[in-house]
């Protein structure tokens, strides 16, 4: 399919449904974001065995999918009044449901953390900053796209 630009990757964040049965509400997070960092990290091991040659062998322990979001600030956007009012929470009140939808219509959706949360602050002559970071607390559960009939 070739080159699609990274706008076309969709995010959407709502709230833990509060009876663990019900589907969340999502809202995209997408107006006024201007960039849209991954800043995962993966814990490696390496260690050489005596079925190769004695070369170490680098095996991924553990993914942690993070995405730094950042932007101005739109009060009257219902993403991010929903982000700004976690701002002063801590622990659990903190854990969202995070849905990303990617360019080739895979959707990877699960329970994430927001922290870094920023609505305020920058030069006197520029637009309130916005600026998050999301993380999923586990292996998001991804729906591969559907093709045609």
């Amino acid at each position: 399919m070739g080159r699609k630009k990274n706008a076309l990757t969709e995010y959407y964040v709502g709230a833990m449904p509060t009876d663990g049965m019900s589907e969340p509400e999502y809202f995209r997070l997408a107006k006024w974001v201007s960039t849209v960092t991954d800043d995962s990290e993966e814990e490696t091991e390496d260690q050489g065995f005596y079925d190769g040659d004695g070369t170490p062998e680098t095996d991924v322990i553990s993914v942690k999918k993070t995405y730094t979001f950042e932007g101005f600030y739109d009060e009257d956007d219902p993403a991010m009044k929903f982000i700004a009012g976690l701002e002063f929470e801590t622990g659990e009140a903190r854990k969202i449901m995070f849905k990303q939808v990617r360019t080739n219509g895979d959707t990877l959706e699960g329970k994430a953390t927001v922290s870094e949360i920023k609505v305020t602050g920058g030069e006197a002559t520029e637009y309130a900053t916005f600026e998050c970071t999301i993380a999923w607390d586990k292996k998001p559960t991804i729906t591969k796209a559907t093709t045609g009939a």
